[in-house]
C-alpha cells in the first residue's frame, strides 16, 4: 500500500508539472527566484487579479529594484505609485517590514518560517510563498482561494473540512519534494485558468482524474458556499473647496482606513440630515471654516469589501476662519493640476472626473 501511495502521489505531481511547464505563463515575478519580487508581488496579488498587478509590479520594480532601496523610500512616494490598487495598509506593511529586513537581517529575507511570519504584513501564506518559490522549501504549503477551490472540488470536502489545516494535508500530495515552487505555482494557475468559480473547464485540466468533484458531476457543488451577510451602506456629502484657485485636500491618518492618502473634506451624513446640512457640519468639524456658494455637482457609487458608498461632490468657495487639519494628519491648499502629485482613493477620482464632466459641459 506504501508503495502504491508514492506512486499514485509522482503521477499527481508530474501531471500537474507537465501542465505547467507546456501552459509556460509568463508573468514578470517569475522571471528569478528573488524572494523580495516573489514578496512584492504576492502582497500586490493580494484580492487582486493578475493583469491589474502587471504594470504595477513592474513600474515598482524599476522604481524600487532591492529591499534596501525599498526601505529609504517615502511613505507618501509608496502610495502615489500604488494607488488603484486597494488596501493601502499593504504599503505601510511593505515600508516597514523592508526596514526590519535592511536593519535587522542585513537585506537578506529570513529563510525560516518563524521569522518571517513576525514581519508586518506576512501571514501564513506569504510566508510559505517566499518559502515554496525563493528556497524551495516544501515543507509549509501555501494555502489561496484557487487552492481552496481545487482541493475542496478534488475531495469534496464539507464545510467542517474545510480547515487551513486540512487544505494543507491534501494539497501536500501535489507538491513535488525536488520543486515545490513550481508545483505551488502550477495550482495558482490552474486555479485561475481551468479550476475557475464558475463553468471550469474540467476537460482541460491535468488532474481531472483525481477529481471526485468531476466524476461525481459535482464542481458546481463545491466548494460548498457561505451566505455572505449583507454590508451597511453609507451617505457621504464632501467638497470641493476653492480660494484663491487652489481647493483643499486632506490626508488620512496611518491607523485609519486608506491611511496616509488624501482626500476631499467630508463626511457621513446623519439620519434627518439632507446632503447639504452634512457637508456644511463635517466641514466646520473637519477643517473649522465656513464656506458659500455650494453647487451640487453629482454623485458617485462606490463599494469596499465592507460597505458601500454613495458620495455626492459639492463645489463651492472658502468664506472664512483658518482651515485646521482636526480630523485628518494633515491638509494642504493645491492646484487642481498638482492633485496627480498626491496619492487619492480611487472613489476620490471618480469624484474628479464626475466634476471635470460638469466643468466641460
Amino acid at each position: 500500500g506504501y508503495c502504491i501511495k508514492i506512486v499514485i502521489k509522482m503521477s499527481k505531481t508530474s501531471d500537474l508539472l507537465f501542465w505547467y511547464n507546456q501552459q509556460n505563463y509568463n508573468l514578470p515575478w517569475r522571471t528569478d527566484q528573488d524572494p523580495y519580487k516573489i514578496w512584492i508581488s504576492e502582497i500586490m496579488l493580494q484580492q487582486t487579479q493578475v493583469q491589474t498587478v502587471i504594470p504595477y509590479y513592474l513600474n515598482w520594480v524599476q522604481q524600487y529594484p532591492a529591499v534596501e532601496d525599498l526601505a529609504s523610500a517615502k511613505i507618501d512616494d509608496l502610495l502615489l505609485i500604488w494607488q488603484g490598487l486597494g488596501y493601502y495598509k499593504r504599503v505601510h506593511n511593505i515600508l516597514s517590514t523592508a526596514k526590519i529586513i535592511v536593519k535587522e537581517y542585513n537585506g537578506k529575507f529570513p529563510q525560516d518560517y518563524a521569522n518571517l511570519i513576525t514581519l508586518s504584513g506576512i501571514g501564513d501564506y506569504t510566508a510559505s510563498m517566499i518559502l515554496s518559490i525563493a528556497f524551495q522549501e516544501s515543507i509549509n504549503v501555501p494555502i489561496d482561494g484557487n487552492i481552496k477551490r481545487i482541493m475542496s472540488r478534488l475531495y469534496i470536502l464539507p464545510l467542517e473540512a474545510t480547515t487551513l489545516k486540512n487544505y494543507k494535508k491534501h494539497t501536500i500530495d501535489y507538491i513535488d519534494s525536488s520543486n515545490p515552487g513550481d508545483s505551488i505555482q502550477a495550482l495558482m494557475d490552474l486555479g485561475r485558468e481551468i479550476c475557475k468559480p464558475m463553468n471550469p473547464l474540467c476537460c482541460d485540466c491535468p488532474i481531472n482524474t483525481y477529481c471526485i468533484a468531476n466524476q461525481k458531476n459535482l464542481t458546481d457543488k463545491f466548494p460548498i458556499k457561505i451566505k455572505k451577510k449583507s454590508i451597511p451602506h453609507y451617505n457621504i456629502s464632501v467638497g470641493l473647496i476653492w480660494h484663491k484657485n487652489q481647493f483643499i485636500i486632506s490626508k488620512r491618518k496611518k491607523n485609519q482606513l486608506l491611511g496616509g492618502l488624501w482626500e476631499l473634506p467630508g463626511g457621513k451624513r446623519k439620519i434627518q440630515e439632507n446632503a447639504l446640512q452634512c457637508l456644511k457640519r463635517e466641514i466646520k468639524e473637519e477643517l473649522d471654516i465656513k464656506v458659500v456658494k455650494p453647487k451640487e455637482i453629482g454623485t458617485i457609487q462606490h463599494k469596499y469589501s465592507h460597505m458601500k458608498l454613495s458620495i455626492t461632490l459639492f463645489v463651492c468657495d472658502y468664506k472664512e476662519g483658518k482651515a485646521k487639519s482636526l480630523a485628518s494628519e494633515e491638509i494642504k491648499w493645491i492646484q487642481y493640476r498638482e492633485k496627480k502629485d498626491f496619492a487619492f482613493p480611487s472613489a476620490t477620482h471618480k469624484l474628479f472626473k464626475i466634476y471635470e464632466v460638469k466643468k466641460c459641459k
